[in-house]
């Protein structure tokens, strides 16, 4: 019942409050981050939604524009600037990420919704993290957050989206809290790319096949 009544009704209410609230610092972020990206501060991606359905994520951009002489883009790790790390490490980058919660292509709580290009290399069992919708935090953030494997974290969007409630979402978005005021677990690094990752994986298991076949 909460799953498919209430949760929407609270995700549009709470995030129409709270950005009510941090406009004051939403526009001041808008200002430093024209200022120190040069340009446009805020950064769009097509993500997977509910049921697959790609939207528009909306982010602070935390890496800058810079370019190197033949006018490609210079390396993630030098256009991560000092400024766009601290939006990481403080999350602030995730803020923007309100409008897609009250638009309805997000919840406040549930699996994050990664690049559309992953989802060629999902298993069927990894699909159901899609059968609700991406959050600005879920359970894998707080049972770990970046520093956990994409294996494991596979399993965790699932069961959060197999086992939804009030008071798992209630019990994630306190513990969201403390992690960001406390700065646990947080890597501003990327990790390792899932279709590298997955690809990975399945070598290894081919090899483990080919390896039992040639025993045999």
């Amino acid at each position: 019942m909460y799953a498919k009544c209430f949760k929407r009704v609270i995700d549009f209410l709470l995030s129409l409050i709270a950005l009510i609230i941090i406009s004051p610092i939403l526009l001041v972020l808008i200002i430093l981050g024209t200022v120190f990206m040069r340009g446009n501060p805020f950064f769009t991606q097509e993500r997977p939604g509910k049921n697959e359905k790609i939207f528009k994520l909306i982010k602070f951009r935390t890496m800058d524009n810079r370019k190197d002489k033949s006018g490609k883009l210079l390396p993630d790790k030098v256009r991560l600037n000092k400024y766009g790390r601290f939006l990481r490490a403080s999350s602030l980058d995730e803020l923007p990420e309100l409008v897609n919660i009250l638009k309805g292509d997000m919840s406040i709580v549930g699996p994050r919704p990664l690049m559309a290009r992953y989802l060629r290399y999902y298993t069927d069992e990894e699909r159901k993290r899609h059968s609700v919708r991406p959050g600005l935090s879920g359970y894998a953030q707080v049972h770990g957050r970046n520093n956990v494997d994409w294996a494991e974290r596979m399993k965790m969007d699932v069961y959060y989206a197999e086992h939804v409630s009030l008071k798992m979402d209630l019990k994630i978005l306190i513990e969201t809290i403390l992690i960001v005021l406390k700065r646990e677990g947080i890597s501003v690094e990327d990790m390792t790319n899932f279709d590298d990752f997955r690809k990975k994986q399945w070598e290894e298991q081919k090899k483990g096949e080919e390896k039992k076949t040639g025993e045999i």
